[in-house]
């Protein structure tokens, strides 16, 4: 009996190693969270200091290596690499349920993605604003709805209890 446990306790550990292979660590959380956070008074500061002008619709050095041009690089990349952590970081407890609900998001959120895509090819002619859209709504979207349905799930354990 000993001995079965144990093999099934060997068998249940290499699939929870095997689904959650390509997730980040738990703590890349926080760094994430830390990120998205640093992000958002770099970019005020970077408005206040005329580094990002929303108003303008032609910047005043052309260049691609200007430093209007790499500020909104750096502060892209920082707010997408915050969200990218945050979405792919494992759970406490990553089992089959929460795979599940991940991968049920993720779907949600490249349908979401492209439907804002679409309108916002219909209705906006600004291409940068569509790149920051097509980079951050379906992580955020995804973060939204996975955080929500776990959120739910824990709910109506609570109830149950």
């Amino acid at each position: 009996m000993t001995f079965v446990k144990f093999v099934l306790h060997l068998v249940n550990q290499t699939l929870q190693s095997m689904k959650s292979k390509y997730l980040f660590p738990y703590w890349c959380r926080y760094l994430g969270w830390g990120l998205v956070i640093l992000h958002v008074p770099l970019s005020m500061a970077g408005r206040a200091h005329g580094m990002i002008n929303i108003m303008d619709p032609q910047p005043r050095d052309q260049g691609i290596f200007a430093g209007e041009h790499l500020f909104f690089i750096c502060t892209t990349l920082l707010m997408s690499a915050g969200l990218f952590l945050v979405a792919f970081a494992k759970e406490k407890i990553e089992d089959e349920q929460i795979s599940h609900i991940r991968l049920d998001s993720l779907r949600w959120a490249i349908f979401i993605n492209y439907l804002v895509l679409i309108i916002s090819l219909v209705f906006i002619e600004d291409v940068p604003h569509m790149l920051e859209l097509n980079l951050w709504v379906p992580l955020i979207f995804f973060i939204i709805r996975f955080r929500w349905v776990i959120w739910r799930l824990n709910q109506s354990l609570k109830r149950e209890a």
